[in-house]
């Protein structure tokens, strides 16, 4: 973490000459289980992983917010005054999507100071862990601070919800930017995405001798392509045909009633979700009943769900998830939005020499290429660092 930061400072004085203010962070986050239920106003078990995205800031004396980033070769550059979703493009627009988000809640752009962003970070893009909410909350951190903006984190997760949504095009939930900012150290965020009620939920990984693995398969997503928004607009469709406003009205026991009325597609999406929150709500209660050795059955079903019924696996992730629970895994899924990105097994610490091993070769004898494979632990969310 201290190398991220002394990058982040150091990238900002080469890249405007000065020494920036300060440095803000914020953790990637990899979700537990409850895949597609935030949208659709359901439960989330997400826990703030040890990657961090860093943002060093410096305070301008005009209108203007630049923002450079060691994933970036150009420097992008606009007037506070000209910020608006049509105005934004390419990898800036999520930096500076933030920026023109406060507007939207209550602040006054014209009465803040430019300002000056660089951005390094070590969550893998593309896999899954919410680098883009990590980039948003970073940022939404540390622009709260020096704007004097007095947003509380839950309403800075809906900010950075916004930025995706309309400055980057993205449909998501609010699921990835509320980890990011109420994460826990050894402990996973319940978070009812309705009412945007959260509770601290102890995981207690490593005194059971877990620890949860990622395998990024380096199949790349993205969220603003077509795959996501299909699905959310299924969702929808399928809750409107049931009455609902949400499928966070419809229950397991509604199930039946969506079959005789939805078609197969609609009906196994809606299904996927509905089965999703029951998962999430099983989970909390065991891992606070029975412990985390308990929750594999719940992991291996989530991910059964999301391969069959809501088709977002991709085959590099079923092989991860096979391999996974045939070398050792307590439960393994697919995580994050699909189409591509990482899967997850919880592990006995002392397997994971032989998953490894397990996952280099069953990829190689796919012809797949070798994912990149770590173990992840619950960390604290966004905060200032210096």
């Amino acid at each position: 973490m201290s190398d991220i930061r002394h990058d982040a400072r150091r990238g900002f004085s080469e890249s405007f000459g000065v020494e920036p203010a300060g440095t803000w962070s914020a953790p990637g986050r990899v979700n537990l289980i409850g895949e597609h239920t935030d949208y659709n106003d359901g439960f989330v078990l997400p826990l703030a992983i040890n990657r961090r995205t860093v943002t060093a800031l410096g305070i301008r004396e005009d209108r203007v917010i630049r923002v450079a980033s060691a994933f970036a070769d150009e420097v992008a550059e606009i007037r506070l005054d000209e910020l608006s979703p049509d105005a934004l493009s390419g990898w800036a627009a999520y930096p500076l999507g933030v920026a023109w988000a406060f507007g939207r809640f209550g602040v006054d752009l014209a009465a803040v100071p430019g300002v000056d962003l660089y951005l390094e970070s070590d969550v893998p893009v593309g896999a899954g862990l919410s680098s883009s909410a990590a980039l948003e909350c970073a940022v939404s951190l540390a622009l709260n601070d020096v704007w004097q903006a007095g947003l509380d984190r839950r309403t800075l997760a809906r900010l950075g919800q916004l930025a995706e949504n309309e400055a980057v095009g993205a449909p998501t939930g609010i699921m990835d930017q509320s980890a990011v900012l109420l994460g826990r150290r050894d402990s996973a965020v319940f978070l009812d995405c309705r009412s945007l009620e959260s509770r601290v939920v102890p995981l207690g990984f490593a005194d059971a001798g877990l620890e949860l693995v990622i395998m990024d398969t380096g199949v790349s997503h993205s969220h603003a392509t077509g795959g996501y928004a299909e699905r959310r607009a299924s969702c929808e469709a399928g809750a409107a045909a049931l009455g609902a406003a949400s499928l966070r009205d419809v229950t397991v026991d509604d199930l039946p009633r969506a079959r005789r009325l939805l078609d197969d597609v609609t009906y196994r999406r809606v299904r996927h979700v509905v089965t999703e929150n029951q998962r999430v709500l099983d989970t909390v209660r065991t891992l606070e009943t029975q412990g985390p050795a308990a929750i594999g059955e719940l992991l291996d079903a989530s991910h059964v769900s999301m391969r069959d019924d809501f088709e977002i696996s991709v085959p590099e992730l079923d092989l991860a998830v096979e391999t996974a629970q045939q070398h050792g895994a307590i439960g393994a899924r697919m995580t994050g939005g699909g189409f591509g990105g990482a899967a997850i097994a919880l592990i006995p610490i002392d397997a994971r020499s032989r998953l490894q091993v397990a996952i280099d070769g069953a990829f190689a004898e796919h012809g797949f290429s070798i994912p990149e494979t770590f173990a992840v632990s619950a960390a604290d969310g966004a905060i200032r660092d210096e």
